[in-house]
């Protein structure tokens, strides 16, 4: 069993039997040492006065969508053209682009360099170059 799942039963319990805020969190520190919760979580779940120990629903996005097949489809993808972009692939896939971009990002440990890029990194000494002497002295 998880120990924050463990201690949720002991603050429960302690509640029941009307200890005091006090005395329970020395108890859980005393039992779990560094893991015990903190002093204002245990005051949260008393001040709450909360019945079920297992975590609430939240919102937020499934993570169903990190899968291995959409890995598959977003490589299949990536290998027929790697010039597609996050929101093409999100599209094509009927995901959410954070996904795509996790996927691409992080599982698979790819970096998209814009062509921009290239001449943003390009210094004084060789911006120079990029112009023939012939015609840009020819228009003055």
């Amino acid at each position: 069993m998880d120990s924050s799942l463990e201690q949720r039963y002991a603050i429960k319990f302690c509640s029941n039997v009307n200890k005091s805020l006090g005395d329970t969190h020395k108890m859980l520190v005393e039992a779990y040492r560094e893991s015990a919760l903190s002093c204002s979580q245990v005051s949260r779940w008393f001040k709450e006065g909360r019945e079920e120990v297992v975590d609430e629903p939240r919102s937020g996005r499934l993570s169903t969508s990190l899968t291995g097949e959409n890995l598959n489809h977003v490589r299949d993808l990536l290998n027929y053209d790697s010039l597609l972009s996050v929101r093409l692939i999100a599209d094509a896939l009927n995901i959410p682009k954070t996904i795509v971009h996790e996927l691409v990002n992080e599982k698979m440990n790819m970096r998209k360099v814009c062509a921009k890029l290239g001449a943003r990194v390009l210094t004084k000494k060789f911006d120079g170059l990029l112009w023939l002497p012939n015609f840009s002295n020819a228009s003055k």
